[in-house]
């Protein structure tokens, strides 16, 4: 208050609202006897006018209107002017009630006055915005309006209406917003911001070249893939360069921004629909706990962790084995999103030793595990590898939970440990069997919920075969795709670590839920897309080379097998499959046997123990 006080602006702002409480009684007089005040009115308004403004200047106070920013005036700010107005009317009502029981004064006077002030205030707080929005506030030199880029925005809903007036407000933007299209008829012809929605998106080159647009900007985040891969074709036969918002699924909290705009990627012709998220069950088991994420610097690492920083956890722990990506997230986390509550470990988690002691010191109420090897060739060429970093170092973290009583453990599945026909397969299927043999065991799981989430490819993992066919279109071609007929199931990051938190909050123990991942997807129609997504043309500018399967690849992959019993839940993207009997012993014999198979270093005895563990696992089948 001190500091406002020392504002000149300030003192320039009250002085206009004393001003204009003064003007609207003084309206409201004249209205009510038609312009011929009496000496007997003047009277009246001498001594009623002191108490008038002392009254609503404090109200004001009172309500804030003094602490707000008068540039940024809007829908909030005139609510609460109507508030304090409002309560000033009442209170100077009932102090004339109580001393002048309203004798010789008019009724209608008041009401006007009440209306009056109110009209003058709003007016002056949406001045004050109007001056700084079209005088110039914030613009910065060399960024003119005639300097400024046209934008042509797909869409007239809601983000575009955002978008739009974030655009008109910060003068620092180097844009102009020239016009909408969009394919509601209803909204064709009507003006967003004073700005036209001029047609339809099926006419947007035409309409493009009419308004002389230089960029197309998509604002419509809730498109389905088929929609947005017109819209991205319309766009195209422009000849214009064009970017998108984020998904609702990276929109998180609805916050719609300019800084949000990026170049279309693949991911949105996936058109994935928002995920539903029980905030409330979710924050059950995150909020103000200790949650440890292995594999943290990991693509599904790192994003878990950005989704559960969201929940406010008291304390969350970043494991793995990476410094590069144990630095990056944690950079993150700390510069981007402002986390404190965090600690980072360096190190695996087949090291028993280090998780007794990260245990003992910070016993975590959930555990994310995430960390694991999944690159199918990689793997089939280094067996030992997978021994150790999926199957060994699973085993000796449901121990460490075991032993310190973890609440939740939720294990990070693949599809491809589904009748597996490669190491890394039959590796991640041997640690949902750990999971299951754990809780099938005596006691059950304990005090501890063990559930497993299985999932497909994900988008922008660092595994993904999005970047090196990026990276191919760069070079001029050929992008390489191993068979014309492989398919495989996606989804964005963000939805496989949003479901997996909600897959969390679900389990009871012994669950392996299962992600709907949709239609699977043609690879070799995937590289056309992102072909056409950057401009070229397929098979004519760029080949498309196959190459044949890799070892350990299978033609199509399948998220259960056949007679598991699943069933839905209450999740309409989530699944899920209960039991498994497997001798927790038997199990534990073999993790043994597997070690030292792999600390020998020896491929075929490692293949011949998973093929006894898991008899599903065929290796060299196509599937």
């Amino acid at each position: 208050m001190i500091r406002q006080l020392k504002n000149p602006r300030f003192w320039a702002v009250l002085a206009v609202d004393a001003m204009l409480v003064a003007a609207a009684h003084l309206l409201a007089y004249l209205l009510r006897f038609e312009g011929h005040l009496s000496p007997v009115e003047w009277g009246l308004i001498r001594r009623i006018l002191p108490l008038l403004l002392t009254l609503k200047i404090a109200t004001f106070f009172s309500f804030g209107l003094y602490r707000g920013m008068w540039r940024y005036t809007g829908l909030a700010d005139l609510v609460n002017i109507c508030k304090a107005v409002a309560v000033s009317w009442l209170v100077t009502v009932g102090l004339l009630l109580i001393w002048f029981r309203f004798e010789g004064l008019s009724r209608s006077v008041f009401l006007m006055d009440g209306f009056f002030t109110l009209v003058f205030i709003a007016a002056h707080r949406l001045a004050i915005r109007m001056l700084y929005q079209w005088l110039g506030g914030g613009e910065v030199p060399g960024n003119s309006r005639a300097a400024r880029k046209k934008i042509l925005i797909v869409g007239a809903g809601d983000a575009a209406e955002k978008l739009t007036r974030e655009i008109r407000e910060n003068r620092a933007l180097p844009y102009k917003v020239v016009g909408f299209v969009d394919d509601d008829p209803a909204r064709v012809g009507r003006l967003i911001h004073n700005i036209p929605v001029l047609g339809a998106i099926a006419d947007l080159p035409e309409i493009s070249a009419k308004v002389a647009a230089d960029e197309i900007i998509i604002a419509v985040p809730s498109a389905r893939s088929t929609e947005m891969q017109r819209i991205v074709e319309r766009c195209r036969a422009s000849g214009l360069p064009f970017k998108t918002l984020p998904t609702l699924g990276e929109i998180i909290d609805d916050k719609v921004s300019i800084k949000k705009i990026r170049d279309v990627s693949y991911r949105d012709l996936l058109g994935r629909s928002p995920v539903r998220l029980e905030t409330g069950r979710i924050g059950e088991v995150i909020r103000g706990r200790t949650v440890l994420v292995t594999g943290a610097g990991g693509s599904i690492g790192s994003e878990l962790c950005r989704q559960i920083i969201r929940f406010e956890p008291g304390l969350l722990i970043l494991l793995d084995a990476s410094e590069f990506n144990l630095y990056q997230i944690e950079m993150e986390l700390r510069h981007e999103h402002g986390v404190t509550a965090y600690r980072t470990v360096l190190g695996q988690v087949q090291e028993e030793k280090l998780l007794d002691h990260l245990f003992a010191e910070n016993p975590p109420d959930a555990v994310f595990h995430a960390a694991a090897y999944k690159h199918v060739p990689m793997l089939e060429h280094n067996p030992w590898e997978a021994v150790m970093n999926n199957v060994v170092a699973t085993r000796a973290l449901v121990q460490a939970a075991i032993d310190h009583k973890v609440e939740r453990f939720i294990l990070v599945s693949t599809d491809k440990a589904v009748r597996p026909t490669n190491v890394m397969g039959a590796s991640k299927r041997m640690t949902e069997k750990i999971m299951q043999a754990v809780c099938a065991g005596a006691g059950g799981c304990g005090a501890t919920r063990f559930m497993a989430v299985r999932f497909g490819n994900v988008l922008g993992s660092s595994g993904s075969v999005i970047p090196l066919f990026k990276r191919q279109i760069e070079l001029g071609g050929p992008v390489t795709v191993t068979d014309p007929e492989i398919t495989r199931y996606f989804m964005s990051i963000e939805e496989a670590a949003q479901l997996i938190l909600q897959a969390a909050s679900m389990g009871e123990g012994g669950e392996i839920f299962i992600l709907k991942m949709g239609t699977p997807i043609r690879i070799a129609d995937m590289a056309r897309d992102l072909i056409r997504l950057c401009g070229r043309e397929p098979d004519t500018e760029i080949e498309i080379r196959y190459i044949g399967l890799r070892p350990g690849e299978k033609l199509y992959e399948e998220l259960i097998t056949e007679g598991e019993g699943i069933v839905p839940t209450d999740h309409e993207k989530i699944m899920v499959l209960k039991g498994g009997d497997c001798d927790l012993e038997e199990l534990d014999k073999a993790i043994t046997a597997l070690a030292r198979a792999a600390a020998a270093h020896d491929a075929e005895a490692i293949r011949a123990g998973l093929r006894r563990m898991v008899p599903e696992y065929r290796p060299g089948t196509q599937g």
